[in-house]
Parts: C-alpha cells; structure tokens; sequence
C-alpha cells in the first residue's frame, strides 16, 4: 500500500465515493426492513446512518473538486464532457444530500422529545435518501464514463456550464 497515495484528492474520490451511494443504499434498504418490523432502536440508529452517510457525499464533493483539473488533462474529449457533467450534477445535487442528513437529524432529536415522530421522520428521511440515491446514479454514471470508453454509447453530454470549473 502506497500511503503517499491519500495526498491525492482524485484517489481519495475513487476511494470514498462509493459511500454516499452503495453506503446509503444498504441502509436504505435495512432502514425499510427495520421500518416494517416496528423496531424503534434499529431505525433510530438506521436514521443516524443514513444522515452520516448523506453527508459523506460532501468530501466526495470537495476531494471531486480538487481532482477535478488533473482528471480533465488526463481525459480524452468525450471523457471530459462527461467530466464537466458529473461535476455539474455533483454540484447540483449535494443540497439533497445536505437536506437528507439535516431532515435525518432532526428528526432523531424531535423523537427524543415526542417518540411518536420517529416512524414518521424516518419515512421522510427515507424518501430523501431515496431521492439521494437516484441522483446518485447520474452522478455516477457520468463519472464512469469519464475514463472507461467501454461503458459509452451515444453521444457525450451537454453539461450547462463547462467552463466554470476552473479548480
């Protein structure tokens, strides 16, 4: 193992960004199980996870932002428009994952006051992450093809403002 290698923000993306969506989408779905068997300490906890795993879709952002130049020299011209979409539907849809951590915790601390806000603020907390999830797709999938030409088919996107990214 390369330890000089987490100095690198494009090798720190690589390794974390799997957490704001396969993270999310198992807890998600133990977050449904756990709803369905009326177990409050499991989805307590469920919600808690579900808020930190929302947020770790911030230092995906800013490690994605911070790779985002050397990437883009590396890339070829179709990988960099996909480059410019993924970084602009990241920077889009992290609000999302900002507003599911917050609606998450807030309602873990509103069920300590009234316990019966707990079923009702985990559906919504879920609905959220479900929202996450599906962004977290697109996200994604413009982020593959940036450097895999195997997963391309069709024409490279249109991203509405390429040249913002001067980071």
């Amino acid at each position: 193992m390369n330890l000089s290698n987490f100095s690198q923000p494009e090798y720190l993306h690589i390794l974390i960004n799997h957490l704001p969506i396969i993270g999310l989408m198992v807890v998600a779905a133990l977050l449904t199980v756990f709803l369905l068997l009326r177990n409050r300490a499991a989805v307590n906890a469920l919600i808690i996870a579900v808020a930190v795993l929302a947020l770790s879709a911030w230092p995906v952002l800013l490690t994605g932002q911070k790779a985002y130049e050397k990437i883009d020299h590396l890339a070829d011209e179709t990988g960099k428009a996909y480059l410019d979409r993924h970084m602009e539907l990241a920077e889009r849809w992290i609000y999302l994952y900002v507003a599911t951590a917050i609606v998450a915790g807030a309602g873990v601390v509103a069920a300590r006051k009234r316990p019966q806000l707990l079923f009702p603020s985990a559906i919504a907390t879920l609905v959220l992450a479900a929202g996450c999830l599906i962004a977290g797709a697109f996200i994604a999938e413009n982020g593959g093809m940036v450097r895999h030409p195997e997963f391309r088919s069709g024409p490279p996107p249109e991203a509405n403002h390429l040249d913002e990214h001067a980071h």
